[in-house]
């Protein structure tokens, strides 16, 4: 098993930086996806509180990857897993929140993941870089206060724009 953990702190209290983390909506916004596949999704929730059991497809480029909300801890802790992706599996992710000394949020993003052995050396540097970025982008998203009703999502037939990294 392959592991990552990336760590950032938002000026943001917990409460901005779960609405964000909860709305997949608002991904494509702060994060490394491109976009939301609504098409590939399931479950989510329209007003942005997706539920256990949600599978959230993002776009990347042109792979898409879902993930399936397993846990969620009110403004705590969401946990998910790979839903389907063909470039790792047995993938488990835990973001935990907890109010940072002297106000906002630390954000903690870990997890685990297997790969094939031709992919590990490859996958262990880019989901590190990758995970840093999800947790930076998700910090100074919340601290810009960015909102759950960020840019709506993308169907499979709508390639998606590719930002700028």
């Amino acid at each position: 098993m392959l592991s990552y953990s990336a760590r950032a702190t938002s000026a943001a209290p917990p409460a901005a930086v779960w609405r964000l983390l909860l709305d997949a909506r608002t991904w494509p916004a702060w994060s490394a996806v491109d976009g939301l596949d609504l098409e590939r999704s399931s479950g989510l929730d329209p007003d942005g509180r997706d539920p256990v059991g949600a599978v959230r497809a993002f776009r990347t480029g042109k792979a898409v990857t879902g993930e399936r909300l397993t846990g969620l801890v009110e403004e705590t802790q969401l946990t998910y897993e790979d839903a389907f992706n063909q470039a790792i599996h047995d993938y488990r992710a835990v973001i935990d929140l907890t109010p940072a000394a002297g106000g906002g949020t630390a954000i903690h993003w870990h997890g685990t993941y297997s790969t094939g052995w031709l992919m590990r050396w490859v996958m262990g540097r880019v989901m590190s870089r990758v995970m840093q970025r999800m947790a930076d982008g998700l910090a100074a998203y919340a601290e810009s206060g960015g909102t759950p009703s960020g840019p709506a999502a993308t169907s499979a037939a709508t390639p998606p724009s590719r930002k700028r990294r």
